[in-house]
C-alpha cells in the first residue's frame, strides 16, 4: 500500500512540475461547458489520438495546472483495481489538504466500477470531474445507470478542415485556389488525426500503422477478450473496401476466408468498433424500423486515412474520401443535436441519393458527393436520383458536394446547388 501511495504521489507531483506540451487550439474548449457551481461531470469521448488528452492538457493551461490533477490509467504503473482511484483522493488531501481541484482522469474506462467512485466523489467531494475516455460506455446514451443525467458528454474527432488549415498555420483568405485544392487533397488522403497532420510525410504511415495496432489490441483484443483475432483482423480489412454491408453478408465473407463466424460474431464484432468510435454505419430511409434495420447499411471509417491507407486502390478514389468527409461532419452533427439524423435514400429502382438529412423527422435536405470537376462530368444518374427521392420526399432543393464545380440549376421546380467540398466543409 506504500508503495501504491508513493506511486501515486510521484504521478501528482510530476503533473504539477512538469511543464504542458505545446497546445493547438481547437473549436471545442472544454472550459465552455464547465461551471464550478454545476455539479456535472464532463465526459470526453473519441477515437484513440483525436486530440482528447491535449483537450485536458487545454483545460488546465486555461484554469492553471496548479488547481487541476490529470492521471493517465493506461500508465502502465498504475494498477488496474477499484481501489486506485479510492487511494488517489486520500493521497491528494494528504499532499494539498481539503481544497477543491479538477481531476482530469484520462482512459478512466481502465478501472473497473469507475462509475460508481465517479458518481461518489461527485456527490460526495468539493472536486469536480472531467473524464476521457475511447469507450462509448463514457457516452451519454451508454453510461452506467449511477450516472444518469449526472453528466454532459464532449465527443471529439479528427481536425475538421478549418482545424486542419489552422494546426497547418494557413491562413484561408490567402491561399490561392491551387494550393487551396492542394491542401484539401491532402487532408482527404492524410486525414486529421493531429499527430499524423502534423507529421513529415515519410512518418505518417508509421504512426497510423502504430495507432491501428495499438487500437486492436488495446480497445477490442484486452477491452473485450477477443480470442479469434484472426477473423477480427481480417473484418477489419474488409471495411474499407466494403461500401455496402449487411450482417449476413460479411459473415459469409469471412467464411469463405475459411474463418468459422456466424452472423451473431459478425454483430458483435461490429459493435465493439462502433463502440470504440473506428466506424459508424448509415442505415437506408425508411418508415419502417424493422427495415432499416434489415436493409444494407453502409460503413465509414473515423479518418479518411484508414481508408486510403487500407483500403484497395478503388476505395482509396477521391470521390469515396469525399464520400467520408461529408458524412463525418454531417455524423457529428447529428451527436450534437438529435433532432439532427442522416440517412441514405435507395428506391426500388437502384435510384440512390447519399445523404438524407432529417430535421425533427422530417426530411430537410438532400445530398450528393461527386469527384466532379465541371457539370458534364457529373453524372446524370446522380441528378435523376436527386429528383426522384425529390418527388418521394417532398423535398425542393438538393446539394451535389463538388470537387470544384459551383452552381445552381433548376429542374422542374427543383433547385440544385453544386458546391465545392471545401466551402460546403466550410459552412
Amino acid at each position: 500500500m506504500h508503495t501504491m501511495k508513493q506511486l501515486l504521489a510521484d504521478v501528482l507531483t510530476t503533473w504539477w512540475t512538469n511543464p504542458l506540451p505545446l497546445i493547438r487550439q481547437r473549436d471545442i474548449d472544454l472550459t465552455a461547458y464547465f461551471d464550478p457551481k454545476i455539479k456535472k461531470i464532463i465526459s470526453v469521448i473519441g477515437f484513440r489520438r483525436v486530440g482528447k488528452t491535449f483537450s485536458l492538457f487545454d483545460f488546465a493551461r486555461k484554469n492553471g495546472i496548479e488547481k487541476c490533477v490529470y492521471v493517465n490509467f493506461e500508465d502502465e504503473r498504475i494498477p488496474k483495481k477499484t481501489e486506485t482511484l479510492t487511494l488517489l483522493i486520500d493521497v491528494l488531501t494528504e499532499i494539498k489538504g481539503t481544497k477543491p481541484f479538477v481531476l482530469l482522469m484520462d482512459e478512466i474506462q481502465e478501472i473497473p466500477q469507475w462509475s460508481m467512485w465517479a458518481r461518489r466523489i461527485n456527490e460526495t467531494t468539493p472536486h469536480r470531474l472531467i473524464i476521457s475516455g475511447s469507450s462509448s460506455k463514457l457516452s451519454s446514451q451508454e453510461i452506467p445507470t449511477q450516472l444518469r443525467g449526472h453528466t454532459i458528454t464532449i465527443p471529439l474527432f479528427p481536425l475538421n478542415w478549418k482545424e486542419f488549415l489552422r494546426f497547418r498555420d494557413e491562413d484561408r483568405e490567402r491561399l490561392s485556389k491551387a494550393r487551396l485544392l492542394n491542401l484539401l487533397r491532402e487532408y482527404l488522403w492524410y486525414g486529421g488525426l493531429p499527430e499524423i497532420v502534423l507529421a513529415q510525410v515519410g512518418l505518417r504511415p508509421l504512426i497510423l500503422s502504430d495507432y491501428y495496432n495499438t487500437f486492436v489490441d488495446r480497445d477490442i483484443v484486452e477491452r473485450y477478450k477477443l480470442r479469434n483475432k484472426e477473423a477480427f483482423s481480417d473484418l477489419l480489412r474488409l471495411l474499407p473496401t466494403t461500401r455496402e454491408y449487411t450482417f449476413s453478408k460479411l459473415a459469409h465473407t469471412l467464411n469463405s476466408m475459411g474463418h468459422t463466424a456466424s452472423k451473431s460474431t459478425v454483430v458483435r464484432y461490429m459493435s465493439w468498433l462502433m463502440g470504440s468510435f473506428f466506424l459508424s454505419s448509415l442505415e437506408q430511409l425508411s418508415q419502417s424500423v424493422k427495415n432499416r434495420i434489415q436493409t444494407t447499411r453502409k460503413s465509414y471509417l473515423v479518418d479518411t486515412y484508414f481508408a486510403s491507407q487500407f483500403g484497395s486502390p478503388i476505395s482509396s478514389n477521391l470521390g469515396h474520401l469525399m464520400e467520408q468527409m461529408v458524412f463525418g461532419k454531417l455524423h457529428i452533427r447529428c451527436l450534437w443535436d438529435p433532432r439532427h439524423e442522416v440517412y441514405y435514400w435507395k428506391d426500388y429502382q437502384r435510384n440512390e441519393v447519399d445523404f438524407v438529412t432529417l430535421f425533427n423527422k422530417s426530411p430537410k435536405e438532400l445530398i450528393q458527393v461527386s469527384y466532379a470537376q465541371s457539370l458534364g462530368e457529373l453524372p446524370k444518374r446522380e441528378v435523376k436520383a436527386l429528383l426522384k427521392a425529390a418527388t418521394s420526399l417532398k423535398v425542393t432543393t438538393g446539394v451535389v458536394v463538388t470537387w470544384d464545380v459551383e452552381d445552381i440549376v433548376v429542374e422542374n421546380g427543383f433547385r440544385v446547388s453544386y458546391v465545392p467540398l471545401w466551402k460546403w466543409l466550410e459552412t
